[in-house]
């Protein structure tokens, strides 16, 4: 069903005072970078009602003056010692900006979903395909612009060594607010924050192996479907009251949904019960590090917590058990750990390809107010991801009802069909 999306027009649009110098030139990658090399664009998106989207092409281009590093790209510098070093350029080379048509796709459509991936909204996404290591010659900012029949879907992808999801969804609200408003405002261009460097034990640039000769081909599996969660206010409430009273320590509410939903995926998958499963979830470290970042700082400052246990583990103890096992793994995410994982790494280099098939892997946090973009044409009615599809894949979204969530999840087709036909996983969560 390709052809139900025809590409309209391809630009680059470059920050407004491109030939304005900018304050960094040059971005050293850190080891939290490094080891994403291999890994796609992340990819999300806004869904709205039908509007004029006219005005998005000069307002991204005031965004990115402030925003300057997504403008830039990626340098890789061969060493002496057969090892290649990257940094990022902020040079000003602009973003890839695309405008396409789908006059036969209606807002239900994406709001459905399409069952099995990749469906034709899998085209609604610009960066498919793209790994990290690319970002020398492709720009680490993708936007698309998708006119439907009955709404428009904004769609970015982003490499996720300059900047990590906290960065995008910050640059995306201000984005949306020069739209919405004044674009030559003066507040937009506040300085920017950088993260620096940290990792003090640490020489830059970093010598590693060139990740594009040693890639291994690696083949996302297609026989994967995709699901809405959804859970009210009141089941997430009731989620986490359940969860508290089987454990010895205050257990949040998205730690609790996170280990009802893992252990209910699991339960369904047929691992066996010696077989090791893990929930990875991003940990956002500008606070955790000693001395703390600015929340406010831009780049990539997350690394992936992983709470590791057994089938049998996570199937005989309760929803609390579970969720204490995520909040011990926060709680472990320290700056000593964070600087003992880096200066490991330098020492005995790894830059996966994929994280594990039978993982809940946990995407972007129900922190980002996805719903306050509002580029002049009102709210959006719906957040959604792209490509990469990956099996365990769970991204979340603030509920657009207060206090709910939303999880696109990615699955095999056995343990979605058996999830529908769970009686307990459906009094709590509804699949869309």
């Amino acid at each position: 069903m390709e052809e139900e999306l025809v590409v309209i027009s391809k630009s680059i649009v470059t920050p407004r005072n491109v030939k304005k110098p900018t304050s960094v030139k040059k971005i050293h990658l850190t080891p939290w970078d490094l080891s994403r090399l291999r890994f796609g664009y992340l990819q999300r998106g806004l869904l709205f009602p039908k509007p004029d989207p006219k005005q998005l092409q000069a307002s991204l281009s005031v965004a990115l003056d402030r925003f300057y590093p997504l403008a830039g790209r990626l340098v890789k510098l061969a060493n002496d010692d057969d090892t290649v070093s990257f940094f990022i350029s902020c040079d000003g080379s602009g973003v890839e900006f695309v405008h396409a048509m789908a006059k036969n796709i209606e807002l239900s459509d994406v709001l459905q979903l399409s069952g099995s991936v990749p469906g034709v909204f899998a085209s609604f996404f610009p960066a498919t395909g793209i790994k990290n290591y690319h970002g020398v010659s492709r720009s680490l900012l993708m936007v698309q612009v998708t006119e439907m029949k009955d709404g428009v879907f904004i769609g970015f992808g982003y490499n996720s060594t300059v900047a990590d999801a906290t960065s995008i969804w910050k640059f995306i609200n201000a984005w949306s607010e020069i739209c919405s408003k004044d674009s030559g405002s003066e507040t937009f261009q506040r300085r920017l924050h950088l993260k620096g460097w940290f990792f003090d034990r640490i020489d830059y640039p970093i010598h590693i192996p060139d990740p594009v000769t040693k890639a291994t081909s690696y083949v996302t599996s297609t026989n994967l479907q995709e699901k809405m969660f959804h859970i009210t206010k009141e089941n997430v409430l009731k989620l986490e009251a359940k969860a508290n009273d089987e454990a010895d320590q205050k257990i949040s509410s998205i730690q609790a949904v996170l280990a009802y939903i893992w252990r209910s995926m699991i339960k369904h998958s047929g691992m066996s019960q010696e077989e090791e499963t893990h929930c990875r979830l991003p940990i956002n470290m500008r606070q955790r590090l000693n001395p703390p970042l600015e929340e406010v700082c831009f780049g990539n400052v997350s690394q992936t917590g992983i709470a590791t246990v057994t089938v049998g583990e996570l199937l005989e103890h309760g929803l609390g058990w579970a969720a204490m096992q995520i909040k011990n793994m926060e709680l472990s995410q320290t700056d000593e750990k964070a600087k003992e994982f880096a200066e490991n790494w330098v020492k005995n280099i790894k830059i996966p390809v994929s994280v594990g098939s039978k993982d809940l892997v946990v995407t972007n946090s129900h922190r980002f107010d996805v719903y306050c973009n509002d580029f002049g044409w009102g709210k959006p009615i719906a957040a959604r991801a792209g490509p990469p599809y990956l099996n365990g894949r769970l991204v979340v979204f603030k509920g657009i009802e207060q206090e709910s969530l939303d999880f696109q999840a990615c699955l095999l087709p056995q343990v979605v069909e058996k999830l529908l036909k769970d009686v307990e996983f459906n009094e709590y969560v509804c699949i869309v």
